[in-house]
């Protein structure tokens, strides 16, 4: 495993996000911290090649990771997200780490996912906003056995929230194995071993059943591509919630899964990222 990185300024973290968006070779993670002006700019991939392309076009450093320990690339804690007063999300990482989140937040379920790949913290906008709509989406469920897909599960935060909000039955799938094997991970971590994680490609995926709530976080010209397989994966009256989307691609890419059945209820845009969260028509 090779990792280019590089100091930047804040405000260009969209772009830097949108410079990286769609190339499935490549990892990226942006680290920042509350009250400074610079982040963390990390992107990480099996290839040297992959990492020496973009050192020549951007500068900055490269390295090769061995036999490290995911932990160590995180030296310091993520703020929390709280999440409609029922969730807070941190980066605890050990069981005594765990339990003093509990003490701090007495009342709200805690969700421990370390920054380890960036596979998805809830600090990005999309993931942040995903968490607020599976807590909206989850609530007129209460007290029934409902069922969620979490479709590019990166760090399976979206599968573990769903099971600390009740859900019955939780799935979760990346094209990728090492976020497969992460998310594995944290939900173990998170007491939840009960969610089953798989390595999908949700191009080449045909659903077997239907999900009361979908949550597709995966970039937009994937989603316009699947949203035809995706819808299938959403029971009629269901949920589905779909993010990863640029803002200059979402017209076009809402209208697919629009085509297909889906009406759209809430748009969330939030730089130059927009999530949505919409209803399977019968």
């Amino acid at each position: 495993m090779f990792v280019w990185s590089k100091l930047s300024s804040s405000k260009w973290a969209d772009a830097w996000e949108e410079r990286f968006a769609g190339n499935s070779a490549l990892n990226l993670a942006i680290t920042s911290v509350p009250g400074r002006e610079t982040i963390r700019v990390e992107v990480y991939a099996e290839k040297k090649r992959e990492v020496m392309a973009i050192h020549r076009e951007w500068g900055g450093s490269v390295r090769e990771l061995k036999n490290r320990n995911w932990a160590a690339l995180s030296s310091e804690p993520l703020p929390v997200i709280q999440v409609r007063g029922k969730l807070v999300v941190c980066s605890a990482r050990t069981p005594a780490q765990i339990r003093q989140a509990k003490a701090a937040h007495q009342g709200r379920e805690i969700i421990a996912i370390p920054a380890d790949m960036a596979f998805g913290t809830g600090h990005h906008a999309t993931t942040s906003t995903m968490l607020r709509m599976l807590a909206d989406a989850s609530e007129p469920l209460k007290g029934s056995r409902w069922k969620m897909a979490d479709l590019g599960c990166g760090s399976g935060i979206l599968a573990i929230a769903a099971t600390k909000l009740g859900a019955a039955k939780v799935w979760g799938c990346d094209f990728d194995p090492k976020a497969v094997k992460v998310s594995k991970e944290n939900a173990e971590r998170n007491a939840t071993p009960k969610i089953r994680f798989t390595e999908v490609d949700v191009l080449e995926w045909e659903p077997k059943e239907v999900w009361d709530i979908v949550a597709a976080n995966i970039f937009s010209d994937i989603l316009e591509a699947a949203f035809p397989q995706i819808v299938r994966a959403v029971k009629p009256g269901g949920v589905l919630m779909a993010s990863g989307i640029l803002k200059t691609q979402a017209d076009a890419c809402l209208a697919v899964a629009a085509a297909n059945g889906i009406f759209w209820e809430r748009i969330v845009k939030k730089g130059k990222w927009v999530s949505a969260c919409g209803v399977r028509l019968a």
